[in-house]
């Protein structure tokens, strides 16, 4: 209802008749600078009736410079003059071009000096009116606070005449949207005045004060004002009286507010403001009503305080209620509710199970809006609850989990992520989860370009690839080229991710080479190299990756650990230059025969063959395994190009392990394996002959003769300290007994062992490192820690 205009008095009046045609406001507009006040004041009247009758007139009006003659007629001596004028300026000020000219001419000043108690109610009227349309500049906002315009505004929210009142109200309302606005009226004391235009009997009034409280009450200062007044109890109320429905709204809105403060809501609840609140709020069936409670519960409830209020009040059988509205917007409310009242843990348990199976249906929703309120609610439910992560299995939410996953909105996906993740910490819904593709889900949000999404997926990646199904569907599908890729995030937490998920995803060897070969290693080691990017994750991908794929390790760092067991399929090219590539057995199988150093390789496992008779009849001296801890063998069947099995080395391993085996202690074994790796390379050697030892000319023939760079250990019978190495290492590996394998320069290669030490007395010493001599008195062990020449005379 707006309010009913008033008929200016200067109407009641009697003018001699001034005919202004619409071809004559030009004329009209010259009277404007007639010494006479008669004149003056009609030509005013005619103006402003012009103006009134359409948008058109005021622009003909602007033309033909009215304003700028009327401006000097709101200073006019005459009251009827400058009542008149104010008119003009009030109905003119509706057009965005006047508006314009009146900030120019800078009228506000003029226009705040018309608000004195003394003036006529029509000035009053006009003037409030004209300000009213200007304030909505924030230029003019800054001149009415500078110039003392709300002091009079406030006063005229007092005033008898209604349009004045909603006038000054709706300037008031424009003008504290700014915040230095909002602390100045309260200075004021506004709050009283508005709080007595709740009772007008004016609609537009009453809402118009409700909208400026609630711009108001986001101050904290001003809500305790409203409380010391008496105002909570008077929106109280209004939401009481079924005759005000059409108010309700806006009350809630300066209620929200208030909830936000733990005091007001304190004050709330002891009056038992609370609990009516939130039983009208239950049997509303208003969307906007319902969707306002539930935005200003989502405000309030950030603080715990307030949350555990809310709590006490059950507001979550509420929340629980408007999840089943059928209204996109009311439901989309209800869930962001949900998530902001679920940080309290009692709530969360309340809400998990009742309102989760709810929170799934939801999902089939199309509107993505919801979706995403849905799952980002999901995520906070779930997050470390076990009990409500199991309840999303159990409503079937799997799969309209990794459905969103396909949707266009980025807070969705990681939302919808993040509970895929919480549910993947339990074994059933784990596998249940990997069964409906995971992995392949996860490839689109991987080469997102959102970094939440990537940092999510990454985090994913890693909570699932510890399956080895997991990681091959990973492979299979393409997803470790995004993956690899997000190491080079400049985001902390998505390079953090990234380099977990690979981490994670190298712990097998199949996988750890096809990251190798994306170019993960060159990427993990310039991230090391960095004081700001490095992380402990990215150390631990770059070891993870290196001790799952050995030949790389081997050739990058020139060192294998005990704890590295070297199996079939490992292959030693030499060390790759930094900046190098590293190839693949297959790919070095392709290259021509070249004098460069031979790649020697591990394959000590026959090639099957069809047809059981044949196979039986060629098939090797059983190979003795004593260690329970080899790792997986490389599925060389997977590769284009298969090596041919080391017959020779079989026999190494098999004739060793009737050596080693009987001996009882760990040195014993030592020393005779490394005897028994001299003897099948060539014997020991005298320190001053070995310039004669022509290993190099065995190792051209064993190429020619192979057509091929890549040859078997078990072809060489004359090898130097590399080949002694690295033999007595797989040897070693395969009977448990702990060796390093270490890369020097010029050829030379050692193992280091760790054996049990006696003191005189017999006392047990700790482990002392030692080096094996392969070459010139094999089996001769030196301890570490003499002097250097002494430790490394045969190396």
């Amino acid at each position: 209802m707006e309010v009913k205009k008033k008929k200016p008095k200067h109407e009641k009046q009697i003018f001699d008749p001034l005919l202004i045609e619409s071809k004559t406001p030009a004329t009209v507009v010259l009277m404007l600078s007639s010494p006479e006040n008669e004149v003056l004041a009609k030509a005013c009247d005619a103006l402003y009736k012009f103006a009134s009758k359409g948008d058109e007139n005021k622009v003909t009006l602007l033309g033909l410079g009215a304003l700028e003659h009327l401006y000097k007629l709101l200073s006019h001596e005459d009251p009827l003059v400058r009542r008149n004028a104010i008119m003009v300026f009030g109905i003119m000020a509706s057009n965005n071009d006047a508006r314009k000219l009146l900030r120019e001419l800078d009228v506000t000043n003029s226009l705040i000096s018309q608000l004195a108690p003394e003036e006529d109610v029509v000035i009053h009227e006009f003037a409030t009116l004209c300000l009213a349309y200007m304030a909505v500049d924030y230029t003019t906002k800054v001149k009415i606070f500078e110039q003392g315009g709300l002091e009079p505004l406030i006063r005229l929210l007092g005033s008898p005449d209604p349009d004045v009142t909603k006038n000054s109200l709706e300037c008031i309302y424009l003008l504290v949207q700014d915040f230095q606005n909002r602390a100045a009226v309260r200075e004021l004391n506004v709050i009283p005045p508005l709080l007595g235009l709740l009772e007008s009997e004016y609609p537009v009034i009453q809402s118009l004060a409700l909208q400026t409280l609630e711009v108001i009450s986001k101050d904290r200062e001003t809500r305790i004002l409203l409380e010391e007044n008496k105002g909570l109890d008077c929106l109280l109320n209004i939401l009481e009286n079924n005759e005000l429905s059409d108010l309700h709204i806006e009350a809630l809105a300066v209620l929200g507010n208030c909830l936000e403060d733990v005091h007001s809501l304190q004050q709330i609840q002891l009056t038992g403001g609370l609990k009516k609140l939130i039983s009208f709020l239950e049997v509303s069936t208003v969307p906007d009503i319902q969707k306002n409670a539930a935005k200003a519960i989502t405000k309030a409830a950030y603080d715990p305080e307030i949350r555990k209020i809310l709590h006490w009040e059950q507001v979550e059988k509420f929340l629980l209620i408007l999840l089943e509205t059928n209204n996109d917007g009311v439901e989309v409310a209800a869930s962001q509710a949900i998530s902001a009242m679920c940080e309290n843990i009692d709530s969360k348990c309340v809400l998990g199970l009742q309102g989760i199976p709810q929170l799934v249906k939801l999902l089939s929703n199309n509107n993505e809006e919801l979706k995403e309120a849905v799952v980002t609610a999901l995520a906070n439910l779930t997050t470390a609850n076990l009990r409500n992560a199991s309840v999303v299995a159990q409503a079937e939410g799997i799969v309209p989990l990794i459905n969103t996953l396909k949707t266009q909105r980025d807070g969705a996906i990681s939302s919808a992520i993040a509970v895929l993740t919480n549910l993947s910490l339990q074994e059933p819904s784990r596998a249940s989860i990997q069964s409906h593709g995971i992995m392949s889900a996860l490839v689109g949000p991987l080469c997102s370009t959102n970094s939440q999404v990537q940092s999510k997926a990454a985090f994913a990646v890693a909570a699932f690839a510890c399956d080895a199904n997991a990681r091959a569907e990973l492979r299979n599908v393409g997803g470790l080229g995004p993956l690899v890729e997000l190491l080079h995030s400049r985001n902390e937490d998505v390079r953090r991710n990234a380099c977990w998920a690979v981490m994670v995803c190298g712990s097998d060897e199949v996988t750890a080479f096809e990251l190798c070969r994306l170019g993960a290693l060159d990427i993990l080691e310039e991230i090391n190299l960095s004081k700001k990017r490095k992380n402990k994750f990215s150390e631990a991908a770059l070891e993870t990756l290196l001790d799952n794929n050995l030949s790389q390790k081997y050739s990058r760092m020139g060192y294998l650990s005990p704890s590295n067991i070297i199996t079939n399929g490992f292959y030693d090219c030499g060390q790759v230059k930094h900046g190098g590539k590293f190839l693949s057995l297959e790919e070095l199988s392709k290259q021509e025969l070249t004098d460069r150093r031979a790649i020697i390789f591990i394959n000590a496992k026959p090639r099957e063959r069809k047809g059981r008779g044949k196979k039986e009849e060629q098939k090797p001296t059983e190979v003795i395994r004593v260690t329970s801890t080899i790792l997986e063998e490389i599925k060389l069947e997977n590769s284009h190009w298969l090596p041919p099995p080391d017959f020779v080395l079989m026999d190494y391993i098999n004739d060793a392990s009737k050596i080693i085996l009987p001996l009882t202690s760990t040195r014993e074994q030592v020393v005779a394996l490394a005897q028994f790796v001299a003897e099948k390379m060539g014997g020991p050697i005298e320190k001053e002959e070995l310039h004669n030892f022509c290993w190099e000319l065995d190792m051209s023939e064993i190429e020619f003769d192979l057509k091929s760079n890549i040859v078997p250990i078990g072809t060489i019978k004359r090898g130097t300290f590399y080949h002694r190495a690295l033999l007595f290492k797989v040897i070693a590996d395969r009977f448990g007994i702990g060796c390093s394998l270490v890369r020097g320069k010029y050829n030379r290669c050692w193992n280091e062992v760790k054996l049990v030490e006696y003191s005189p007395k017999g006392f047990l010493l700790p482990l002392q490192d030692y080096v094996v001599d392969l070459m010139f008195e094999p089996g001769c062990l030196l301890k570490q820690g003499t002097t250097k020449a002494d430790q490394y005379k045969w190396i």
